[in-house]
């Protein structure tokens, strides 16, 4: 994946928690997952990307950070299923930002919807899969992203 892909997430991330929460997230340092390792947390969201990009954006949080969030949000009692609607529209909102910047090439799924920290998550066919953690409210979650160019194929 080009860093500079990684860089637009990176942004589109920070982008999200300024404008929702005015609190800033600490982006880590982005790194290499292994294929069909467990990394999601208690709720999570999965959106393919299909045109000029081919593969998917996978975010996943605990549920902690979202009933965090989810008062910002003007939702004084959260639960389970506002929390799984909260990371679905998360997920689609980073994409979606991700989207602009690049064009219309860079199309987007329906967020598919995933509860419990044992879901593996499955890369793309021959993509590596990129992780990029960061903190808000010293709550941890990360963006997976198993996306490269259409034309390009990654070795077997």
């Amino acid at each position: 994946m080009e860093e500079q892909l990684l860089k637009t997430f990176a942004r589109s991330v920070s982008s999200y928690f300024d404008t929702i929460t005015r609190i800033p997230v600490e982006l880590g340092t982005p790194f290499l997952g292994e294929e069909d390792e467990n990394l999601a947390l208690d709720f999570s969201a999965i959106i393919g990307i299909s045109g000029a990009f081919r593969g998917n954006v996978f975010y996943t949080a605990p549920r902690e950070k979202l009933q965090a969030l989810l008062p910002l949000l003007g939702e004084p009692e959260p639960d389970d299923r506002l929390c799984a609607e909260l990371v679905g529209e998360m997920t689609n909102t980073i994409s979606g930002n991700v989207r602009e910047e690049l064009g219309g090439g860079f199309m987007i799924s329906t967020p598919l919807l995933l509860q419990g920290a044992d879901e593996v998550v499955r890369t793309s066919q021959n993509t590596p899969l990129y992780i990029l953690p960061f903190q808000w409210q010293g709550h941890s979650s990360r963006v997976l992203l198993s996306i490269i160019p259409s034309e390009e194929r990654s070795p077997a």
